[in-house]
């Protein structure tokens, strides 16, 4: 069983996820279903990754109880808006061909537009309406999310973030931490970088005789992040949700520490803009 977190509105989140990003087509289907039989509750999609159709294809042929999984997709950029942000959110959700949704993301903040508090406050309105069961974002900072609450009175339950070794966001998970909001790690496993080729990853990840993105999910994990991986390879896809068997030492957790360096993708959410 994977440990769950309870979050902010009373709802519950698994302890780690499985990413689509780029699981498409039968492929896609055949993936994604499998994992869910390995034993994934958590599933991420998004709008702008054009495979919701896939994610609630896959779902259907798993056979498991749909109140037993945590669907997750996101608002696109350009659908910014309270009246567009409702408009979305059907389209995502008769694509993924689901009565609700159990988590609904505003993607990213795109600050030059100026218009994620619109979207949240269509976002309330669609878990005060039952489609959603949650609501959160990604990519926010600190000082967007307490202009959430400022302008509506509403905490996200979740904040979906860049997150590895290389940048573990020390600060901003400490916000989250004061104002219970649950971290989730987008990219957890360093994707294009050389993080798994970090010789003090391979010495821990043979102590503990596990691979290195098993220490890494790891990682996230003892941090109480919500790690989301994804893999088209089945045998990685089990591997990575083997990570409750081991426990990494305050020593380890230190040297892993001692990788950062930033974000990998140079996405600054000041600055950066999704569509």
């Amino acid at each position: 069983m994977i440990p769950e977190y309870p979050l902010l509105d009373g709802n519950r989140l698994p302890a780690i996820g499985l990413g689509t990003y780029g699981l498409n087509e039968q492929s896609g289907i055949e993936a994604i279903s499998t994992a869910i039989g390995d034993g994934y509750r958590l599933i991420d999609t998004a709008y702008n990754y054009g495979n919701e159709d896939v994610v609630g294809e896959a779902i259907h042929r798993a056979g498991v109880d749909r109140s037993d999984l945590v669907i997750t997709t996101k608002l696109p950029g350009r659908h910014h808006g309270f009246d567009e942000t409702l408009a979305s959110f059907e389209d995502s959700r008769v694509k993924l061909d689901l009565e609700w949704v159990d988590l609904y993301l505003i993607h990213w903040p795109n600050p030059r537009i100026d218009r994620y508090v619109e979207s949240w406050k269509a976002m309330i309105r669609l878990r005060e309406k039952g489609l959603v069961r949650s609501i959160g974002v990604s990519n926010f900072t600190a000082a967007m999310l307490d202009r959430l609450e400022r302008d509506t009175g509403v905490v996200p339950v979740v904040n979906q973030v860049e997150l590895h070794p290389y940048f573990p966001q020390n600060e901003l998970r400490a916000y989250h931490a004061e104002h219970g909001i649950r971290t989730e790690s987008w990219s957890p496993l360093g994707r294009k970088s050389d993080l798994l080729s970090e010789p003090v990853l391979a010495d821990i990840a043979a102590a503990h005789g596990v691979t290195v993105p098993q220490v890494v999910l790891r990682w996230h994990v003892q941090q109480g992040s919500v790690p989301i991986p994804k893999s088209s390879d089945a045998a990685r896809r089990r591997a990575n949700l083997d990570v409750f068997s081991f426990e990494l030492a305050d020593a380890e957790v230190a040297s892993i520490a001692a990788l950062e360096r930033g974000r990998i993708w140079g996405a600054d959410p000041d600055t950066h803009e999704e569509l």
